[in-house]
C-alpha cells in the first residue's frame, strides 16, 4: 500500500519502520525532520507537509502526542483534510479524547473521506518488535482495509465496533488500569521495603503467583530498579490521558475516585522529578510520601 505516516516519536517511528519492512510504500512527515532520517535511509520518502503525506495515498496514519498535535496536522492549506483524496482513509493511532475522535470522524465524513481509530497498547520496545496490541473501531470495510497495516505493527487486533471513538474509550480505560496497577504495586513494594522485605523479593512472589501479567512484570522491574529515565511513556503524557479519562467520566457521569489520586501523584512526580520522568515514576512519590 501507499502510506503516509505522520508523527515519528518513539512509537510512530517504530511502527513506520515495520511498515517499510512489510514492503509498503511509506511517506513520512514529522515536525522535526531529523527524526525522519533513519526511516529515509531505509526507504521512506520525506513528505514536505501533512497534506503531501496524505495526497495520493491509500491511507494516512497519525501517531501524535495529543489532541492539539492532531489538530495541527489536520487543518489548514497544508493539512491532512486538504490532501486526503475522496474515499481516502485516515487511521488515527494516537491516544485522543473521545470527543476529539467524534469531531474528526465528522470532519472526514463531510468531505467524503474515511476515518478509523486504532490506538495501541505496548511500550516502544513492543512497537519495534511489531508486538503491539491494537484496538480499532470504524466501519467494518475500513477496518478490514487496514488489516495488512495492523499485521505489520501488532501481534493482535481487537475490533470494538463501528464507531471510531469507541477504540479511544477502550484505550483510555486501559491506560487508567495500567496506571492503577503501577500505583498499587508502588504502594505494596513500598510497604514491603519499609517492613524489611526487599522489593525484588515481593515482586518475585507476586509475579510468580497471582500477578503473572506483562504489566506487573515490566513495570514491577522499573519500580524495583528505580529506572524511570529515559521515559518509555513520559509522565506528562500519562497526565494528559488521565485528564481525558476524567472528561469521559464526567460526561458519562461515572465517579472514579481512584482517578483523582493517580492525577495528583502524576502532578507531584512531574513537579519534583521533571517532565522527562516515566509515568511509573509515581513510585518515587509513593516512596517519598512514606519517608523513604
Amino acid at each position: 500500500m501507499r502510506i503516509g505516516f505522520i508523527g515519528l516519536g518513539n512509537m510512530g517511528a517504530a511502527i513506520a519502520a515495520n511498515l517499510l519492512k512489510a514492503k509498503h510504500e511509506v511517506a513520512v512527515w514529522n515536525r522535526s525532520t531529523a527524526k525522519a532520517r533513519p526511516l529515509i535511509e531505509t526507504g521512506a520518502v520525506l513528505a514536505s507537509c501533512p497534506k503531501d503525506a496524505a495526497t495520493g495515498k491509500d491511507a494516512v496514519i497519525t501517531m501524535l502526542a495529543d489532541d492539539s498535535a492532531l489538530d495541527a496536522v489536520l487543518y489548514g492549506d497544508d493539512g491532512i483534510l486538504a490532501g486526503l483524496d475522496t474515499g481516502g482513509l485516515h487511521i488515527s493511532m494516537s491516544t485522543i479524547a473521545v470527543a476529539t475522535a467524534e469531531r474528526v470522524a465528522q470532519e472526514h465524513h463531510s468531505r467524503g473521506q474515511r476515518f478509523i481509530c486504532a490506538p495501541v497498547f505496548g511500550r516502544p520496545e513492543a512497537a519495534a518488535a511489531g508486538k503491539l496490541f491494537i484496538v480499532t473501531a470504524g466501519e467494518p470495510a475500513d477496518v478490514a482495509f487496514a488489516d495488512p497495516l495492523f499485521s505489520a505493527a501488532g501481534q493482535r487486533v481487537f475490533k470494538v465496533g463501528a464507531v471510531p471513538s469507541a477504540a479511544n474509550l477502550v484505550k483510555l480505560c486501559g491506560n487508567f488500569m495500567i496506571l492503577s496497577a503501577i500505583e498499587s504495586m508502588a504502594e505494596a513494594l513500598t510497604l514491603a521495603d519499609k517492613g524489611g522485605v526487599p522489593k525484588a523479593q515481593l515482586l518475585e512472589v507476586l509475579t510468580g503467583s497471582l500477578f503473572d501479567a506483562p504489566v506487573f512484570h515490566n513495570y514491577g522491574k522499573a519500580l524495583v530498579g528505580g529506572t524511570f529515565k529515559p521515559a518509555g511513556f513520559a509522565a506528562p503524557l500519562g497526565l494528559k490521558d488521565m485528564r481525558l479519562v476524567g472528561q469521559s467520566a464526567e460526561k458519562l457521569r461515572v465517579p472514579m475516585p481512584l482517578l483523582s489520586l493517580l492525577r495528583d501523584h502524576l502532578l507531584q512526580t512531574i513537579a519534583i522529578e521533571g517532565e522527562d520522568i516515566d509515568w511509573a515514576g509515581i513510585g518515587l512519590t509513593v516512596g517519598k510520601n512514606a519517608g523513604l
